[in-house]
C-alpha cells in the first residue's frame, strides 16, 4: 500500500463514517482478531462500526467480543442494509468475495469504498484499496502496521493489542511457522508493552477445551493414515463420527497439525464432512519446501499459503479420499521429497 493510498484512507477516516468490517466464512483466530482489533481502533476515531461475520465462529474466540457485538449474517440477514448503505467496508483475512458466501452480492451492490487487508496469495481486484502481503505472518500483524501507517500507533492500547496478539499467535502456530519473522516479534513486543497477558490469551484459546473436543482429538489421531513413501498422512472425519462427540464449530481446528509432528512427515491433511453444507472441508499443512497452496489449487481449486491451505469438495467423503489418493500418487512434486 503506497503512501498516497494511506493518505487517501486517512482522509476517508477524518470524518465520522458508517463502517462495516467483514471476515471470511468460518472465521478463525486471525479473522476474528483482526476484525475486533480494527473495530475497536475505528471506534476510538468516533466511527460507527459493525462487524458482520458470514457465519458463526468458535466459542474459544468469543472472549474477544465480550459485548457480543459481532453480527452473524447466516442467523439474521436483517442487517444487509448496513452493508449496502455503508460508507466504508473493510474485508479482512480473505481476498476473494467468494469467501463470504451469500454476503458477496450485497457487498457488490454497495457503493462503499472497499478496503482489503489480507495476507493470502492471488488477490482478486474487487477492492478500491488493497493492502496485500502474502509473506506476512497474519492479517492481524498487517492491522498493526496499517494503524501505524495511519499515524495512530498511540491508539493501540491493551483492548486492541489482545485481539491482534491472538490472531498473530494462532496464525503462526504459536510463532513456529516460517512466516514468523523478527518484525513479527517486534510487533508482539510492542503489543506486550500495552500490558496484555500472553499466557492468559494462550489459555483462553488453547486450554479451554470441552471434554468432548479432547475425546474427538483422541479419536481422530487413532484414525490417522500414513503413506510413508510420500511422507504424507491424512485423517478423515465423517458427520456421523463428529456427532458422536457433540461436535461444535472449531472442534477440529488444529488437529491437522499433529500429523506434521510425526517423524519424516512433510504433508498432512484432514477431511471433515459437513452434512449441513453438503461438502467436505479440507485442511492441508506442510513443512519445508512442499507447497500445499499449489497442491490445493491444482487438485481441489482451493488455496492459502505455502505451508497452510484449505479447500472444499462437493464429492462424498469416500469419493473425495479416492480422488485425493489418485492425485497424490501422481503428484511428482511430492515424490521429489524422497529423492
Amino acid at each position: 500500500m503506497t503512501d498516497i493510498e494511506i493518505h487517501k484512507i486517512k482522509n476517508l477516516l477524518s470524518a465520522t463514517k458508517n463502517i462495516v468490517i467483514i471476515p471470511h466464512k468460518n472465521p478463525d483466530g486471525d479473522a476474528i482478531g483482526s476484525c475486533m482489533g480494527l473495530g475497536i481502533f475505528l471506534k476510538k476515531l468516533n466511527h460507527k462500526v459493525d462487524i458482520i461475520s458470514p457465519n458463526q465462529y468458535p466459542d474459544f474466540l468469543k472472549w474477544m467480543d465480550s459485548n457480543n457485538e459481532i453480527i452473524i449474517f447466516s442467523e439474521n440477514e436483517n442487517y444487509l442494509d448496513k452493508i449496502i448503505n455503508a460508507d466504508i467496508i473493510f474485508t479482512l483475512d480473505f481476498n476473494n468475495l467468494i469467501r463470504i458466501s451469500t454476503m458477496k452480492e450485497y457487498v457488490e451492490k454497495s457503493n462503499a469504498e472497499i478496503i482489503m487487508i489480507d495476507h493470502h496469495e492471488n488477490p482478486d481486484d474487487y477492492a478500491d484499496f488493497m493492502y496485500s502481503i502474502p509473506e506476512m505472518s497474519s492479517t492481524c500483524e498487517m492491522i498493526f502496521h496499517f494503524i501505524n501507517k495511519l499515524g495512530y500507533k498511540n491508539l493501540i492500547d491493551s483492548s486492541v493489542s489482545k485481539c491482534i496478539y491472538a490472531g498473530i499467535m494462532t496464525d503462526t502456530g504459536s510463532f513456529k511457522f516460517p512466516s514468523t519473522t523478527y518484525v513479527t516479534h517486534d510487533v508482539v513486543s510492542t503489543l506486550l508493552k500495552t500490558g496484555i497477558s500472553h499466557s492468559e490469551i494462550h489459555n483462553r484459546i488453547y486450554d479451554n477445551n470441552r471434554l468432548e473436543r479432547i475425546k474427538l482429538l483422541s479419536f481422530a489421531l487413532e484414525k490417522i493414515k500414513v503413506i510413508e513413501n510420500l511422507n504424507t498422512c491424512y485423517i478423515t472425519l465423517s458427520q456421523e463420527e463428529l456427532n458422536k462427540f457433540s461436535y461444535k464449530k472449531g472442534d477440529t481446528e488444529g488437529i491437522v497439525n499433529y500429523g506434521l509432528s510425526i517423524k519424516n512427515i512433510k504433508f498432512a491433511a484432514i477431511f471433515t464432512e459437513s452434512s449441513k453444507e453438503n461438502l467436505i472441508k479440507i485442511s492441508l499443512r506442510s513443512r519445508g519446501s512442499f507447497d500445499v497452496n499449489k497442491f490445493s489449487k491444482e487438485v481441489f481449486g482451493g488455496g492459502g499459503h505455502k505451508n497452510a491451505a484449505g479447500a472444499i469438495s462437493k464429492k462424498s467423503l469416500d469419493k473425495t479420499i479416492k480422488y485425493f489418493l489418485e492425485k497424490l500418487n501422481n503428484y511428482e512434486k511430492l515424490k521429489s521429497l524422497n529423492q
